[in-house]
């Protein structure tokens, strides 16, 4: 299974990789932009255009555009992140060239009619309320805004109702001439894909994209503080997040292994001590993502309002155990394993490797095989970890963020905040 990479003159990188045995191809439009390359007044920019991409283009209506992929059962989506805004599809072999015409056609050719416009305003506003309801995702919003206040790093990717409702046609007109350049932008394929096929679709599609590279966002400022929500609900959710490494850090993969060990499964540390021994929870985990500049290592918890404390100093004690030097051989064996396993399960996805290989060639600018990042994983050691641990312990103090408990929160937060030594 060969990975393969072209560049077209305008600088657009195309990747595929074939895989024999399946009959059906995952493969999208991978953009090299998010909610971080916003000014305050675009805030949810973004995400508006990724909805509005499927809302008509010259030749097809939003309807259109649904009946034509579902008439030869294709499936397409589209998501937005801080860095990264993406556009998918999977469909039988056979109709590989009608799913790439639509992509071109709805991320080149779409008019932004403003009662299209209009109404999907009013669902955003709509997607935004829900986010209000779920407590572990606006206590995720919280604790990036606090991690990295004033900045378009911590806001909520979504947008909020204001700076949704001011944006406007000419806006995303703007933002798709200065961001969607070939430059940044990738298409990639797996599973029963032609390379050189799809090398000429993507010539004559996409051929006419600028060849200008697209500007940079501010760099990231993690800070750090304590924050909540004063809305009450049945449990309270309990979140750190600590200053984490980039994906192009030396220690990225030590934060990869450290989350596992630390809450990365049933036999994670955080699991075993405040679930099956202490009952303070009944799910906990540690997950650790990078950015181009920075990342962040985040724990989370969902608990009864009056076991935060204990929670909080259970957290931040095995933490304070790793850096002591408390880290065994076996659990770290146990860490790399499920990575190692994780990594190549993905492979079996087409999705996951079309993914996987597009946003590897934005960040990396290069397609990292299986065995030099499990080789890295490899890597990791008991020392490594303690070294983490400790780079934890004496960075910038966390952002912490609770919430559930209605206006004890933010004492709560404050207090489990005060927890990690300063």
């Amino acid at each position: 299974m060969t990975v393969k990479v072209t560049t077209l003159d305008n600088g657009l990188r195309v990747v595929s990789q074939t895989m024999p045995h399946l009959k059906t191809v995952s493969l999208g439009m991978w953009v090299g932009v998010g909610s971080r390359d916003e000014t305050e007044r675009q805030h949810g920019l973004c995400h508006l255009l990724e909805h509005m991409a499927f809302k008509g283009t010259k030749r097809r209506t939003a309807r259109g555009i649904a009946e034509e992929i579902e008439m030869v059962g294709g499936d397409l989506n589209a998501s937005t992140s801080l860095e990264m805004t993406a556009y998918y599809v999977r469909v039988l072999e056979d109709d590989v060239p009608l799913a790439l015409d639509i992509l071109a056609d709805i991320l080149q050719h779409s008019e932004f009619d403003d009662r299209e416009l209009a109404l999907e305003k009013d669902v955003i506003l709509q997607e935004i309320a829900g986010t209000q309801d779920i407590p572990d995702e606006l206590a995720y919003d919280l604790v990036q805004e606090i991690a990295f206040p004033g900045q378009s790093i911590g806001r909520p990717v979504i947008g909020t109702p204001a700076s949704v409702t001011a944006l406007g046609r000419l806006d995303l007109q703007a933002h798709l001439a200065e961001r969607y350049v070939a430059p940044n932008m990738v298409l990639a394929a797996a599973g029963a894909v032609d390379h050189e096929a799809l090398v000429r679709h993507a010539g004559a599609l996409f051929g006419g994209l600028s060849g200008k590279a697209a500007g940079s966002g501010e760099p990231a400022r993690f800070v750090g503080g304590a924050c909540a929500s004063g809305r009450k609900f049945e449990q309270s959710h309990l979140l750190y997040g600590f200053t984490g490494p980039a994906y192009g850090d030396a220690d990225f993969f030590d934060a990869q292994v450290f989350s596992g060990l630390l809450g990365g499964g049933m036999s994670s540390r955080l699991f075993q001590t405040a679930r099956e021994e202490r009952g303070l929870c009944y799910s906990i985990y540690a997950s650790a993502w990078g950015l181009k500049d920075s990342g962040m290592f985040v724990i989370h918890a969902a608990t009864g309002h009056k076991l935060v404390a204990e929670l909080a100093r259970v957290v931040t004690g095995e933490i304070e155990n790793c850096a002591a030097g408390g880290v065994t051989e076996p659990e770290v064996r146990r860490a790399k394993a499920q990575i190692r396993a994780g990594l190549l399960m993905a492979l079996e996805s087409s999705s996951s490797r079309a993914e996987q290989m597009a946003r590897q060639l934005l960040c990396h600018d290069r397609v990292i095989d299986t065995e030099e990042l499990i080789a890295r994983v490899d890597a990791t050691t008991v020392e490594s970890m303690t070294k983490f641990a400790n780079k934890l312990l004496s960075s910038v103090r966390p952002a912490v963020a609770v919430v559930g408990a209605g206006k004890r929160s933010q004492k709560l937060a404050e207090d489990a905040r005060g927890a990690v030594a300063a």
